[in-house]
């Protein structure tokens, strides 16, 4: 399974996330949804990169990458975050929990 954790606390809000695990869906290489999850997760950093001047810092492996903000989001990586988060959630209600997991956790 893969579990996701965001992070966000109530002064910042979204203060980064977590993706570890792989689903067990199908055969590594054919996954649809790792490699979902692992589209989701990558292009939200690399659009908060691109598109904005938000810092961050990054710990990747295989089946594990960790964002971590430094500071305070602006509007626009809140928004790419948002997206990443209404995507997360609708692979979650597609496939069910047994392959992804989304948790929010309060920091």
């Amino acid at each position: 399974m893969i579990k996701i954790t965001v992070f966000r606390n109530k002064d910042q809000g979204y203060t980064g996330f977590m993706s570890e695990g792989h689903a067990g869906y199908a055969e590594e290489g054919s996954d649809i949804i790792c490699a979902a999850v692992s589209v989701l997760t990558v292009n939200t950093i690399n659009s908060i990169e691109s598109f904005t001047s938000d810092k961050f810092h990054v710990k990747q492996k295989d089946g594990y990458i960790q964002c971590r903000f430094v500071g305070e989001l602006s509007k626009a990586s809140a928004l790419l975050m948002d997206s990443m988060i209404l995507g997360l959630q609708e692979i979650e209600k597609d496939y069910g929990s047994k392959y992804i997991r989304l948790i929010f956790k309060e920091v």
